[in-house]
């Protein structure tokens, strides 16, 4: 389907005896479960390529901000030939392959008469939702994409650009769909999404289509944000939070939470390569790369606004390990000196590493996890509705829920420091200081769960500038040695260039 020459046939092809019974039917629905576990999709790949293309991370492959991933995508000049930009791409569409094909070939019932009816209904649903949701992953990384929405055949293999407006129509069609089609919480099955999740991501979806740059199907943003609110509101109240914010992030207590309201299911045989990218090199018995580093200046923000909030934080950075074989002790930015100038001497000491997917056991030899990945948390959504609720005027209820998520780590939106790095955010300030604020905020809550780059780029260039490019570039302590300077070109720090062989095997598509 995807970069293949025309005498090929597609890597994926409906077969109907793979719907002919729920049984079968259920098998391929894991089928489209397992794409998003393969290495080139939320195994390994899109987790690297959206990461460090984030705006807040770099890439420590080669130990320099001159190796070419660090010039490039670190720096938000994304190359068109690269296996960042190509291998996601990949994973994404033969995923949506597979949904199409329980699309397609399934059968749903308006009106369930019995429990068989509701589970083909629950099956086509899911499809429904990780198709969305993977077209939302793409035209949020490339904008204007192919839109597949049938089994491929070697008669269509080629197929032009969408626009972006059509894409979010389409995202919120399946999402709407699969609303009424999945089970709700508490029916859904163990370790499976509900209809909330649709939910939640069409919520997340109108927040978009509010402030984006990008064309889409409704232009006024209070409409937006009113639907965002409707939706997110199908939600609120159906999870709770996690006593302890650390257990989400532990190997015993990280999976299946109530907080979970969608996450990937990794095991012993499907595992995640998270722990191999986020620990550093020789930290463990295992061989791990330590390939995604901190941005430092996120550490200063952190620090400075949330002086008295050790849980989040030490949760999520990590500045100091020992070496398993020789028991040294390395520090990073900003154990080895807060002023980042005398004892910075390599760029492998610059910048620190994200612990919320660090390798807990030392003495572990391989370097993966069967801990799920947790793409949509209870945490996430009430921030969503603390934004949505200032955009609406809803002065009475955005403090709620952001106090609901900070009563967690037993501060509150009153202990928030407004400082030279929060560029006028402040809780207690007018509707933008609002804005500002809880912008802020998913970056303290949220920080490396798989939405960086969405969230950064969601309210447009101008905002992804001034809140992360320039935040970066002009930090006091920018050492250009070893920092990468972050483009503002918005013609590539926006969107990610269309593989190069997508663009020479698919007719429909201009160089």
């Amino acid at each position: 389907m995807v970069s293949c020459k025309l005498d090929e046939e597609p890597f994926f092809l409906t077969n109907e005896s793979a719907y002919e019974n729920i049984a079968n039917a259920t098998a391929a629905l894991d089928g489209v479960y397992n794409g998003l576990t393969q290495y080139n999709y939320y195994c390994n790949d899109f987790v690297y390529s959206t990461y460090v293309g984030s705006g807040f991370y770099v890439s420590g492959l080669g130990g320099s901000n001159s190796h070419p991933d660090n010039k490039n995508l670190a720096s938000l000049k994304p190359k068109p030939s690269t296996k960042y930009t190509e291998n996601p791409w990949k994973g994404m569409y033969k995923t949506i392959e597979r949904a199409n094909g329980i699309i397609a070939n399934c059968q749903t019932y308006e009106n369930p008469a019995n429990a068989k009816e509701l589970a083909w209904n629950d099956l086509v649903g899911e499809a429904l939702f990780l198709r969305a949701l993977t077209y939302y992953n793409l035209v949020g990384i490339w904008g204007e994409v192919p839109l597949r929405l049938s089994p491929t055949t070697v008669d269509d293999i080629h197929k032009p650009l969408s626009s972006t407006d059509k894409i979010y129509q389409q995202i919120i069609d399946d999402l709407k769909r699969a609303e009424t089609l999945m089970y709700p919480v508490p029916l859904n099955r163990p370790g499976y999404p509900a209809a909330e999740a649709a939910s939640m991501l069409l919520a997340k979806v109108y927040m978009v289509m509010a402030t984006t740059d990008d064309a889409v199907p409704i232009q006024d943003p209070q409409q937006c944000w009113q639907l965002a609110y409707d939706h997110a509101k199908k939600v609120y109240g159906k999870y709770s939070l996690n006593p302890n914010y650390t257990d989400i992030f532990e190997d015993a207590t990280a999976d299946n939470t109530r907080e979970s309201i969608f996450e990937i299911q990794f095991n012993t045989v499907v595992h995640s390569n998270l722990p191999r990218l986020f620990t550093a090199s020789r930290a463990v018995r295992a061989n791990t790369w330590g390939r995604i580093r901190v941005n430092a200046e996120l550490v200063d923000l952190f620090r400075k606004t949330y002086p008295t909030d050790l849980t989040r934080y030490t949760a999520t950075f990590k500045a100091t390990y020992t070496k398993f074989l020789t028991g040294n002790i390395v520090k990073t930015y900003p154990d080895i000196d807060t002023s980042r100038v005398e004892k910075i001497h390599s760029f492998n000491n610059a910048f620190p590493y994200l612990y919320k997917y660090w390798l807990r056991d030392k003495n572990v030899g391989t370097p993966y996890t069967q801990n799920n990945f947790v793409v949509f948390r209870y945490a996430d959504l009430l921030l969503m509705l603390a934004e949505i609720s200032n955009e609406l005027g809803l002065d009475a209820e955005k403090y709620d829920y952001v106090n609901e998520v900070l009563a967690r780590v037993n501060i509150s939106t009153n202990d928030f420091v407004p400082n030279s790095l929060t560029l006028g955010a402040d809780y207690n300030g007018d509707k933008e200081a609002f804005r500002k604020a809880i912008m802020l905020e998913y970056r303290f809550e949220l920080l490396g769960e798989g939405q960086d780059y969405m969230t950064n780029r969601r309210r447009g260039y101008q905002f992804f500038k001034e809140t992360v490019i320039d935040l970066h570039n002009n930090w006091s302590k920018f050492l250009p040695k070893y920092d990468v300077t972050l483009s503002d070109d918005p013609n590539t720090c926006m969107h990610f260039p269309i593989p190069q062989s997508e663009v020479n095997t698919n007719n429909d598509i201009d160089n």
